[in-house]
């Protein structure tokens, strides 16, 4: 079965604004919800947004993530199907 970006979702986002770095949490189809770190978003002059991987992380970027992991989890954990 081929992958059809249309089932594809962005359930929550997060962006630092310093950085660009984006945390997402995504599901495909009915599928588990998971967490996405990466790409990092950019404003162009012309005020258009591109998005580049994520590549490496910085300190200011993991303190970020560090900042935010507990609403990540807490966001994550109500998308979680029960066991």
């Amino acid at each position: 079965m081929p992958f059809d970006p249309d089932k594809d979702k962005i359930l929550k986002k997060w962006k630092c604004e310093e950085t660009g770095l984006l945390i997402t949490i995504n599901q495909y189809n009915e599928g588990e919800a998971k967490v996405q770190i990466g790409p990092r978003a950019f404003t162009k002059k012309d005020g258009s947004e591109v998005q580049r991987k994520a590549g490496r992380l910085t300190m200011e970027d993991l303190m970020w993530v560090y900042d935010i992991i507990d609403e990540v989890k807490d966001e994550l954990s109500k998308f979680a199907k029960p066991q």
